[in-house]
């Protein structure tokens, strides 16, 4: 199962509360269906029906199963340069 960073879990935390409509808001990773295995980030009330949901202190990322299947083994990690830019980054897990 994908697993988040601290930080990745912060950015997450802000980001839904800087748009939350419902408690249920989170990150939603989706993958394209033009078959490249790029995946999408979004930010969305709530998960789909057959999403998977991570949740890691507060933090929800929900997964599309093509996603959920590609991220298995990984963690999510986040770094924020000193604008404020966000940027997400998908590592190996540490074991």
């Amino acid at each position: 199962m994908l697993t988040l960073t601290d930080t990745a879990a912060q950015v997450i935390r802000d980001l839904s509360s800087q748009v939350a409509e419902s408690e249920d808001t989170g990150v939603r990773i989706s993958s394209q269906p033009d078959g490249t295995g790029s995946l999408t980030l979004s930010v969305v009330n709530g998960p789909e029906t057959d999403d998977k949901v991570v949740e890691t202190g507060g933090a929800k990322i929900f997964l599309d199963q093509a996603a959920a299947d590609l991220l298995d083994d990984k963690a999510l990690d986040a770094d924020v340069d000193e604008g404020g830019s966000v940027a997400f980054l998908v590592t190996e897990q540490n074991r």
